[in-house]
């Protein structure tokens, strides 16, 4: 497991016609601030307030083509050459970070290959290495190259 310390948030959040909103610096948009976008707000200020990720270099929830289906990652990192580096999948709090959630990010790996796939709830983090064929499981966030 890797241990998170989230930094104090400096999150932009408004009220509108009840619905509460967070705004996305990187998507630069409003956005509903349900448990999972909590989450997921959260993760990218720790990576980077905390681990110093250049925000320039992480995409939000584009779309992928899994075959014919059409899905969405939560976060994924390019390196300094602009090749996809990081996976991570966010799920609400109340969700359990099983077999279900590494699954996932495995299948959203087939279309974006990547070195490294990550799933937090926001109290719980995990997180791997692919070396060759295999998944070694990292204790530590990588630092960005």
């Amino acid at each position: 497991m890797i241990a998170v310390n989230f930094p104090n948030p400096a999150f932009r959040l408004k009220k509108q016609q009840g619905v509460e909103l967070i705004f996305d610096d990187i998507r630069r948009q409003w956005l509903v601030l349900n448990d999972e976008e909590w989450v997921r707000q959260n993760f990218i200020q720790y990576l980077v307030q905390t681990l110093n990720y250049p925000s320039a270099f992480i995409a939000v929830e584009k779309e992928i083509k899994l075959g014919e289906l059409k899905k969405r990652f939560d976060i994924l990192i390019y390196d300094s050459a602009h090749k996809p580096w990081m996976m991570i999948e966010c799920k609400s709090a109340a969700i359990n970070l099983g077999d279900a959630a590494m699954h996932q990010v495995l299948r959203y790996n087939i279309s974006v290959p990547v070195s490294f796939l990550v799933i937090t709830n926001g109290a719980t983090t995990y997180g791997w290495e692919k070396v060759g064929r295999d998944l070694i499981l990292i204790n530590q966030m990588p630092s960005w190259k």
